[in-house]
């Protein structure tokens, strides 16, 4: 499908995939939203759309309360295509440090941390092996979980759907407060369609089923050559120790040939933020929001 040159730009569509692979391949993302998958799946929460600037491909979206951004530019002429949505008034949401420090270093802008869109990454190997005295909270629940549950850990495939969502809709009843335009619902309408869509997205995952019951799933996929990403991970809220084991179990058997894990976001969320901090992430990747400097008259 032909992207129009912006300011003139189009919905994402599946037969972008492609695409948007060879793009992302070579520019070899750090951030947790430049993949397909999870620009696809968040499609309609941030109403996606593409456009182009020469040969530099925008992902145009908009934030929970409306307001339009431009994701860094995937390929191409990036400065020229960052002046375009910078002269509409546009805000470059998701720039890294290294591309902070560009756009700061040519002058005219403004940059923003953004604490709350930080990406928590963390040693695949020591979420595998919870190695040590810090992570002895994590073993100990792992341990109550296993010693209360006979259990299984498996790869996700079709036979886990159904019993997936299930646990989605038991998840949806404690958590959701209603509100399908919030980014809770968001989240969850996308965790739904990840899990059909799996398969033709590129997404892997692991299940833990106890009585054949699922009680904890996650999918993720490559998010760079070293960087694997959990984008959705849910565990029976009434299990406790599933949602730790779950966790361990995706990075012990899934993307064994990277050596970090991107586990996203907290949102400012409280609650998940400490739980994100409490397994030591190698590292905080810093987010910036970055407009153009207002013109003052003289």
């Amino acid at each position: 499908m032909e992207i129009p040159s912006y300011p003139d730009s189009r919905p994402l569509d599946l037969a972008d995939k492609s695409l948007l692979d060879g793009r992302f391949s070579v520019l070899q993302p750090r951030i947790s939203e430049l993949t397909f998958a999870g620009l696809y799946l968040f499609r309609a929460a941030h109403d996606y759309r593409l456009a182009m600037v020469g040969d530099a491909l925008l992902v145009l979206g908009r934030g929970y309360s409306g307001e339009r951004y431009c994701l860094p530019p995937v390929g191409g002429a990036v400065e020229a295509a960052l002046d375009a949505v910078w002269n509409d008034g546009l805000e470059l949401y998701g720039a890294d440090e290294t591309l902070a420090a560009q756009c700061l270093k040519r002058g005219g802008v403004t940059a923003a941390e953004d604490r709350d869109s930080f990406d928590y990454l963390y040693l695949r190997e020591e979420l595998a092996t919870l190695p040590g005295h810090r992570f002895h909270k994590k073993k100990n629940r792992i341990s109550y979980f296993a010693a209360r549950h006979e259990y299984r850990v498996a790869l996700f495939s079709e036979q886990h759907r159904a019993g997936c969502h299930r646990l989605l809709e038991v998840w949806r009843g404690v958590n959701d407060d209603g509100g399908a335009a919030t980014a809770l619902g968001g989240e969850l309408a996308a965790a739904a369609e990840a899990l059909e869509m799996a398969e033709r997205l590129g997404l892997e995952g692991v299940v833990v089923t106890v009585a054949g019951e699922v009680t904890a799933f996650s999918l993720g996929e490559r998010l760079n050559a070293g960087t694997a990403v959990c984008h959705f991970e849910k565990a029976d809220p009434f299990m406790e120790g599933a949602a730790q084991l779950v966790n361990r179990e995706f990075s012990r058997l899934l993307f064994t040939e990277c050596r970090f894990v991107n586990r996203e976001q907290d949102l400012g969320d409280g609650g998940l933020r400490n739980a994100k901090l409490s397994y030591h992430p190698a590292e905080l990747i810093k987010k910036f929001r970055i407009r153009r400097t207002p013109q003052m008259n003289a």
